[in-house]
């Protein structure tokens, strides 16, 4: 490199200052060059002007208006009134969760950016008790046309990928509640025993991370109440959209080992791998103490298929695979075997039913990849605001719990179209795609700065010069357009 090129005359004749380009400099630079001097603090003035810190925004509206949300968000809500429109607040509760507001509260802090009235079709925000009020007024009636809104974003979704089978996790998560919050109470919440709950059931899809149906209970109830009918619903809507193509497959913990939901997918020709609990009324114990060989599954773990004959259930005749894993130390979760002498080693121990050809190692993946779902309802709580409370009224409640999982179908399915690529096979069975957290999006994607101009007779949205950020906006553009 020529040390007296013009860009030595630029800082003292210095070779070594940085040339604005994207290439990597030709030698090192000095320590000097890497640093600046702050004197003093910045003065922070408040002042009108048409900036924004959520730019990205308008490419998740694009996609909300190429799928006609705004229009379906109006049908659903035909039945309740507001000055703003009910399709409209909900498009603001939308945007709270996308930006990272958790609170009804938080409003005040976006009332003034122009892209988020924009993402609402809106000049002005609500305030904190019109949404409120407007929660308030949901009923079980008004609120099913959300539920099948909901169920039918993610359906559409799902024949877009044209997967063989889907994979649906059934399970329940605590919701934490104030003392005051109407239907909720004291139930299974062992880290705050004291505190009332929500019990809400969830219907996870395995392969998306789509919350295909969510039922909010009161905490009191067993986790697998309401399931029979739950369970009907899905498979009768999925049959319904997409016929026998797909294989529908549910995994459920021990809490749905119940008479009603076996005969129930055994009939509808759905394949199920539940957890059996070692209880007293099985003879899972005595088949365990009497099995002369353990098949090895996976490492430190081995299994032994078994048909389970239960006389209580008129003779159901079932296939169970037992399972026990070697641990160091003796564990709470195998305390209900004390079969073996002391230099045996301590297992854990575990049970599924299951009518699915699979072997006992793949069972044992399939099985273990419940485990999954539980990513996605910290997601939930965590950056949809699923754990936030807003009123004392169980149909408010239960409605901000499906605008909650509404956002979050709907991110999953703009990733989908924008940026997910498919992932390897897993015996497990869980996401068939690389998707970016919510966190990772925001920080990408929706948070950036930028400023609305209008240029040529066009509105324009002006973000600062970043060629990474550049590049992933035009990818989905591209992508949104094609």
């Amino acid at each position: 490199m020529n040390q007296r090129s013009p860009w030595c005359a630029l800082k003292g004749e210095r070779a070594n200052v940085t040339p604005f380009t994207l290439e990597a400099p030709l030698m090192r630079l000095s320590v000097a060059s890497l640093r600046r001097v702050v004197k003093r603090d910045l003065a922070i003035q408040f002042v009108p002007q048409a900036l924004t810190s959520y730019g990205g925004l308008e490419l998740l509206g694009r996609y909300l208006r190429q799928i006609d949300l705004g229009a379906r968000l109006r049908q659903a809500f035909a039945g309740l009134r507001s000055d703003y429109g009910s399709g409209r607040i909900a498009l603001v509760l939308l945007a709270l969760f996308y930006v990272g507001a958790r609170r009804l509260e938080h409003l005040r802090y976006l009332s003034d950016d122009p892209l988020v009235t924009r993402f609402c079709g809106l000049a002005r925000l609500p305030t904190r008790r019109t949404v409120a009020d407007w929660l308030r007024r949901f009923t079980q009636e008004t609120l099913a046309p959300l539920v099948a809104l909901n169920r039918d974003l993610v359906t559409e979704a799902l024949a877009r990928l044209d997967l063989p089978r889907l994979t649906i996790d059934v399970d329940g998560s605590v919701v934490r509640t104030g003392a005051t919050v109407g239907w909720a109470f004291r139930g299974f919440n062992p880290h705050h025993r004291k505190d009332p709950s929500y019990y809400p059931l969830f219907a996870h899809v395995a392969q998306t991370g789509h919350i295909l149906r969510l039922k909010n209970r009161p905490g009191n109830v067993h986790d697998s109440k309401q399931a029979v009918p739950f369970l009907r619903d899905i498979v009768d809507d999925l049959r319904g959209r997409f016929g026998r193509r797909p294989a529908l497959e549910f995994r459920m913990d021990a809490a749905f080992f119940q008479r009603g939901i076996l005969q129930l997918l055994t009939a509808r020709d759905c394949g199920y791998a539940i957890k059996v609990g070692y209880w007293s009324w099985l003879p899972l114990k005595a088949i365990a103490a009497a099995c002369p060989r353990w098949q090895p599954v996976a490492p430190g773990v081995t299994g032994h298929a078994t048909e389970l004959v239960i006389s209580q259930w008129h003779d159901l005749r079932l296939r169970v695979v037992l399972y026990r894993k070697h641990v160091n130390h003796e564990t709470r979760r195998n305390f209900q075997l004390d079969l073996f002498t002391p230099d045996d080693g301590h297992y854990e121990y575990s049970a599924v039913a299951t009518n699915l050809p699979l072997g006992l190692a793949a069972l044992w993946a399939f099985a273990c990849g419940r485990g999954a779902q539980e990513k996605t309802f910290a997601e939930l709580k965590g950056e949809f605001a699923l754990d936030v409370v807003p009123t004392k009224h169980y149909a408010a409640n239960s409605a901000w719990q499906q605008l909650s999982i509404l956002a979050h179908n709907l991110i999953r399915s703009f990733q989908l179209e924008t940026l997910a690529e498919p992932k390897p096979r897993s015996r497990k069975r869980t996401y068939a795609y690389l998707f970016r957290s919510m966190r990772t999006l925001r920080f990408l994607l929706i948070a950036r700065a930028g400023r609305l101009t209008r240029l040529g007779g066009r509105n324009m949205l002006r973000l600062t010069k970043n060629p990474a950020t550049e590049a992933l906006y035009h990818q989905i553009a591209h992508r949104l357009a094609a």
